[in-house]
């Protein structure tokens, strides 16, 4: 056979133990043909060939970012970013020109908002944004799109100024004038503002409630949708990534997802969950899940996890605990917000189970992942263990007597490294602050889950970081050093690279088809700009995609 493309003059990391290193390979009708030295592999290509030279830089697997928000990230990379903005003053130069330049924006609308934008204990109030936009709605996303506030004009064109009524685990929250602060805490409370965002909110159903969009989108707005998640995907392959488990689904992002897989533009492979809420009843799992997997079952777009959250994040004082949380967060002995409560969670893990999908829980304090942990224990008793590789999704804070569950019961640790304070991205004093001190020895235990022989996948949870996977390397393999009560999770090169390409592949059951550079595999592929194993740890950032090749064909060139 023919080659359609060969890559040569490389230093190929292929994760076939068989043949774990090589120079060169070739691939034709979407698939690896061959992998070997450059002397036999060129010998597969005729002059329609194309020949891509990997100047000695790394080649390997296509990253795969195991949990992502595509649609809402996708819309993001438009809106006005204040990370690393501290101050009024700081946000009033950010934020004044970008309203004044968005002029038909019926709400302006800022992402990337530090919790502690304002200085450490102080939390922002519509107050404080309406000395920035007095008169037009204004809001913001925290980086972990679990709070938003809004001035006072936002919460009036959103209803919420005399507060309401919201789902359990959501707040708004109330000032001591009756009103509401600005603050508001999860989707149930903040959904109505982002109604008044240019998608109309659309981006965020998937995650908000799960369900589809009403009144129905107009093609206009379809299109318009379609256009943003096509200029997202372009953009995560310019990051070398070839796949992407979406962490929030609805029929509505698959069939636009759909559509763009048959207009050509669908560049990266996506798996979409089942999104099922805490109010949901069971039975809307057991009605509707099936019917959405059935429907999308392609090698490029796919149904076949169920999302559900059990928590909210430590810096919001959401996140659920074992014990009250130290200093203000604590107050009325606050432990986190219950999204579902014990025992329906349990019964629709057991469910989810029982219909063979596999489960990913957003669980990030202690006492929600052990009930995830517990749950799990609970389906596999109830159904019989099976090869489910359900996941828990950031497990940001575990009890040391936890870890070794996940390895006994075969479940897999979701992580995503550059969340943690140790990651470079945020502040490295923010988290620990929230946490008693013998908590610290759970928190962030990439290494010591690894130990047990727990399976660990890598991801970033874009836009919540942004999708750069060479930034997320840098997490995991180069981490801060945040003193003595922090133990060292150092992750090596190889395990950080396997947990993002081949592991990644394994947790949705397709290690035999990709996340390895062997004949017969997928022709999805990274070519690097550096020989990542000669980089100082430190400097794997100055490494970056030149080249993505998803499904056989090139996705991304930077040359």
């Amino acid at each position: 056979m023919t080659a359609d493309i060969i890559i040569f003059n490389g230093k190929l990391i292929t994760f076939d133990p068989d043949a774990p290193q090589a120079q060169a390979l070739a691939i034709a009708d979407g698939r690896i043909i061959a992998v070997g030295d450059d002397a036999m592999v060129k010998g597969l290509g005729d002059v329609q060939t194309r020949m891509i030279d990997a100047k000695g830089g790394t080649v390997l697997p296509g990253f795969i970012d195991s949990h992502v928000h595509l649609f809402g990230g996708s819309v993001e990379l438009s809106q006005l970013s204040l990370y690393g903005v501290q101050g009024l003053d700081g946000m009033r130069q950010a934020i004044v020109p970008y309203a004044a330049a968005n002029p038909d924006d019926t709400l302006v609308f800022c992402v990337m908002a530090d919790y502690d934008i304002l200085g450490t204990g102080h939390t922002l109030t519509r107050h404080d944004l309406d000395t920035i936009l007095p008169d037009r709605p204004l809001a913001m996303f925290a980086p972990d799109h679990h709070t938003v506030w809004a001035n006072t004009a936002a919460l009036k064109a959103a209803g919420l100024l005399q507060g309401g009524v919201v789902d359990a685990g959501s707040q708004i929250v109330m000032g001591d004038d009756g009103l509401a602060s600005g603050e508001l805490l999860e989707p149930g409370a903040y959904s109505p503002v982002l109604a008044l965002t240019r998608h109309a909110g659309r981006e965020m159903m998937g995650l908000t409630t799960g369900k589809d969009p009403v009144p129905a989108p107009t093609p206009a707005q379809r299109e318009m949708d379609k256009d943003v998640i096509a200029a997202g995907l372009k953009h995560c392959a310019a990051q070398g990534i070839t796949g992407l488990h979406l962490m929030d689904g609805n029929t509505y992002q698959l069939e636009l997802l759909s559509e763009l897989e048959a207009e050509g533009r669908l560049l990266c492979r996506c798996e979409v969950p089942f999104h099922m809420k805490g109010t949901d009843p069971v039975a809307r799992m057991s009605r509707e899940a099936p019917e959405m997997r059935a429907r999308y079952q392609g090698d490029k777009l796919r149904c076949n996890h169920v999302k559900m959250f059990i928590d909210g994040v430590i810096e919001s004082g959401t996140a659920l605990m074992l014990r009250p949380y130290p200093g203000d967060l604590g107050k009325d002995g606050n432990t986190g917000d219950e999204v579902f409560t014990q025992d329906h969670f349990v019964a629709c893990a057991v469910e989810a189970d029982r219909l063979g999908f596999q489960i990913a829980v957003h669980a990030i304090g202690d006492a929600a992942v052990r009930r995830t942990i517990d749950a799990y224990a609970a389906a596999q008793q109830a159904n019989g263990a099976r090869d489910s590789r359900h996941r828990i999704e950031h497990l940001e804070v575990m009890h040391t007597d936890d870890i070794p569950r996940l390895a006994e019961l075969g479940i897999v640790a979701s992580i995503q490294p550059g969340h943690a304070p140790r990651g470079h991205i945020f502040p490295p004093s923010g988290v620990g602050q929230y946490l008693h001190d013998d908590q610290i020895a759970g928190a962030y235990a990439w290494q010591d889950i690894r130990n047990t022989g727990a399976r660990v996948i890598f991801s970033t949870d874009w836009p919540v970081i942004q999708i750069d996977v060479m930034d997320t390397i840098k997490a995991a393999i180069a981490p801060l050093d945040l003193g003595p009560k922090w133990r060292d999770q150092t992750q090596s090169l190889t395990d950080t690279l396997a947990s993002y390409t081949r592991d990644n592949a394994w947790v949705e059951f397709n290690e035999d088809r990709k996340g390895k550079l062997k004949a017969g595999m997928m022709a999805d592929v990274t070519i690097l700009s550096h020989d990542v194993t000669t980089l100082a740890p430190a400097q794997i950032t100055d490494a970056s995609a030149q080249v993505t090749i998803c499904d056989g064909k090139v996705t991304y060139s930077a040359r």
